[in-house]
């Protein structure tokens, strides 16, 4: 304003303000208008009525935002996972789990499909998903965000973690190659040695109601890993499975948990 008068808005306002009355804007952010020109009321209304915004407050602590303070491995491992599912998406299309295919497609992949570099992305990005969660869970630790009302959301991330190191275990049967079936194979007797769960394992024997045993060899740990009694096709599909769509969808859900607790608890906690 100048002299009492109100200033006359520009010819990139004016495009501004026509793009955000847009109808296809206006059903994507209610509030109207675009979000750079939106005042704090606006703001607050646009947070509250978008999922994506909603996922951060109005206002952020400056610590919040400070990269020496976040490491933003958080973000990172979002990000990650991202990229994974992408990826991942596009090597179905060229990835066949059988034993007779799978090793094969492997190989075709990096020497025959055009952008076959995807899947050293994959790969890659998969280890980059492991660190980046783990220097997360190292950060949140250190800054004490664990601590009340945020041991909630640490519980979710430990759950979280699990699942990131699962996913990085059922990959690594896919390629189907010696190293692969040989790792599988120790990690699946691993599992039978696991208490009560497995039946070489402390607590296997206390598993019996009556005369039946709740965990015998065809019902424990390992079997179950295995899809059998010996590593074979059958297990190289149940890894799959999990690999592609179980796991997966189970991470989606805890994550969307931990976003919306991040968001509940005052967003990112401060220093200690």
């Amino acid at each position: 304003m100048r002299n009492g008068q109100a200033k006359k808005p520009g010819l990139f306002d004016q495009i501004g303000e026509t793009i955000g009355n847009n109808v296809i804007i206006r059903s994507i952010f209610r509030t109207g208008g675009l979000p750079a020109n939106w005042d704090r009321r606006q703001r607050m209304m646009g947070v509250l009525n978008n999922v994506f915004l909603h996922l951060h407050p109005v206002r952020l602590p400056k610590h919040a935002v400070k990269v020496k303070y976040t490491w933003c491995m958080g973000g990172l491992s979002f990000f990650t996972f991202l990229v994974l599912t992408i990826t991942g998406i596009l090597l179905m299309f060229y990835y066949r789990p059988t034993a007779e295919h799978a090793y094969m497609d492997m190989i075709d992949i990096g020497e025959q499909v055009p952008l076959g570099i995807m899947r050293e992305i994959h790969r890659w990005g998969a280890h980059l998903m492991v660190l980046a969660v783990w220097l997360h869970m190292f950060r949140v630790f250190m800054t004490g965000s664990y601590k009340p009302p945020r041991e909630f959301n640490w519980v979710v991330g430990v759950i979280l973690l699990t699942l990131t190191l699962l996913l990085s275990f059922t990959g690594y049967l896919l390629p189907w190659d010696q190293l692969a079936i040989w790792a599988i194979t120790v990690g699946a007797n691993m599992g039978g040695a696991s208490p009560f769960l497995g039946v070489e394992g402390p607590g296997a024997s206390l598993m019996q109601i009556g005369d039946v045993k709740l965990v015998h060899k065809a019902a424990d740990a390992a079997f179950v890993l295995k899809a059998g009694r010996f590593v074979g096709e059958a297990t190289l599909l149940r890894f799959y499975v999990l690999h592609c769509i179980g796991l997966p969808f189970v991470i989606m859900i805890f994550m969307a948990v931990h976003f919306w607790r991040v968001r509940k608890d005052g967003g990112i906690s401060g220093p200690t």
